[in-house]
């Protein structure tokens, strides 16, 4: 084992508080969030089990990283959500798609800073520069 994983290896728990492992060195029933999603599982309810840390060269975040891993005997199915939470996500997304101005499905998510769909605030734009330059000859 090079001496870099050997830094990190720590199955006790003694040197970083819980059992860590080097990269592609945990214990096979030991999965992160995503690979137990992938698994059609969630944690359910157990708290973080294990950790994997890495030296990462990443040009944004140089450093030591971490996964959190979660005992797959714990995990539990994930919920499927009921008829009715889905008909209430989707009128809550289509009311997030839809423009208050033209009152049209705009097909995105509508800008939060904007709070209507970008054809409206293209023409209202257009209308301010407009009106701003009619207001500038009349000042001349």
């Amino acid at each position: 084992m090079s001496r870099i994983r050997a830094t990190f290896w720590d199955p006790t728990g003694s040197r970083y508080g819980i059992p860590t492992y080097p990269w592609k060195m945990a214990p096979a029933h030991l999965l992160t969030l995503r690979q137990l999603t992938a698994q059609g599982l969630r944690p359910g309810g157990q708290g973080v089990q294990a950790q994997v840390l890495w030296r990462s060269r990443r040009h944004g975040a140089p450093g030591v990283r971490a996964a959190y891993l979660y005992d797959v005997r714990f995990a539990l199915p994930k919920r499927t959500p009921t008829a009715r939470q889905r008909a209430a996500l989707s009128k809550a997304n289509a009311a997030r798609r839809t423009c208050p101005e033209c009152l049209r499905d705009a097909g995105y998510v509508l800008p939060r800073h904007l709070g209507i769909c970008l054809d409206c605030a293209e023409e209202a734009a257009t209308r301010t520069d407009q009106a701003d330059q009619t207001d500038w000859r009349k000042a001349a």
